[in-house]
């Protein structure tokens, strides 16, 4: 297990609260790298007392961090607590919100088989009704389909070179940040750590497939890829997600998509042009990890065919697209049914539950 830190520099963090970054969201000001860094290292360590950990998080919330702060950030996250296994396949690094959705289906994990079965290996990694929203992430999906999640890093890298799909748990390969819970959850709101732990890429994968809310905040994203001296994606793909989930939208979707070396481009996806005609109501469920894991059993076996088919679909022909496996979506999407309707995706899913 990686260890935090125990030697700091100048800037515990009430001093940073009094000098830098707490005199309000109008007033603040951001820390430079080496401040940024030493402050997640105490934090790591678990040095600040609550009181001054949670203003702390809550000042960094108002002023909103930017790309150079959650740069340092992610550099010592996986510096400090990353455990990383890397498979011999190149996968798909599918960081969706670790805390979760609540009122719509989880199509990842029906998008992520059905894209492993075309030949495009993919990641996927959550927590466990992680703070703030503490919702149904990946791991209760895959539960409810029988599938084993509480993997160590290696057993996971060993998933994904067998059978093309793997899962990482996080408090397997990113433990300290797992140790951050009860204190996240006494927060009652999203702290920065909830947007650097999509990106702690347990698998080193050059492709990274995230969501967002708003594009400026997808273009500050891609921005800390580009800051990080320990994240080395050379392409990462985020789009609008349901619920800011890694799951399109119904309807129009935004997509801003990142190459290295490249200007960001944005773009929009619209269902309908897919011969999809669905709204966001569509897609909505009750139980959400059990309804999503029946959906999935039954679109991959071939004996769905509405809404949710479609969807799945059209998101695992876009995690082919993103590793850049398919020239387009329309190609990917025509690769997608095929692997579904010849029983491909099926055996995955068989091959999983196995593991």
């Amino acid at each position: 297990m990686a260890q935090a830190s125990q030697e700091f520099g100048d800037w515990p963090l009430k001093r940073l609260m009094t000098e830098v970054v707490g005199s309000g969201p109008k007033s603040a000001d951001d820390m430079d790298r080496e401040q940024a860094r030493e402050a997640f290292q105490r934090i790591l360590a678990g040095e600040p007392d609550q009181t001054t950990l949670g203003a702390f998080w809550l000042a960094n919330r108002w002023k909103r961090n930017n790309p150079e702060e959650l740069a340092a950030y992610t550099d010592v996250m996986r510096e400090e607590s990353v455990v990383t296994a890397e498979p011999e396949a190149d996968p798909v690094d599918c960081g969706a919100n670790y805390d979760g959705k609540d009122t719509s289906a989880i199509l990842g994990v029906g998008a992520g088989v059905v894209a492993a079965a075309a030949g495009t290996p993919v990641v996927v990694h959550s927590g466990d009704r992680v703070p703030s929203q503490k919702a149904t992430p990946y791991k209760h999906v895959l539960e409810e389909l029988g599938v084993r999640t509480e993997l160590e890093p290696g057993e996971s890298a060993d998933m994904v070179d067998e059978i093309g799909f793997g899962f990482y748990y996080q408090p397997a390969f990113n433990p300290v940040i797992d140790d951050l819970f009860d204190r996240r959850d006494e927060m009652g709101v999203r702290t920065f750590v909830n947007t650097i732990e999509t990106v702690a890429n347990p698998a080193n994968a050059d492709v990274h497939l995230g969501s967002f809310y708003h594009l400026a905040f997808a273009k500050k994203m891609i921005d800390l890829v580009r800051e990080s001296d320990r994240l080395d994606y050379s392409r990462a793909i985020f789009f609008q997600g349901m619920e800011g989930y890694d799951d399109i939208r119904p309807g129009y979707t935004k997509v801003a998509e990142w190459d290295e070396g490249e200007d960001l481009e944005d773009y929009e996806i619209e269902t309908a042009e897919y011969g999809m005609d669905m709204e966001r109501e569509d897609l909505a469920v009750d139980d959400i990890a059990v309804d999503s894991a029946t959906i999935t059993a039954e679109v991959l076996s071939g004996d769905r065919e509405d809404h949710f088919a479609d969807a799945i679909a059209l998101n695992g022909a876009f995690r082919m697209y993103a590793r850049q496996d398919v020239e387009s979506l329309d190609a990917g999407l025509e690769r997608a049914r095929d692997v579904i309707d010849d029983g491909s995706a099926q055996a995955v899913l068989e091959d999983l539950q196995a593991f």
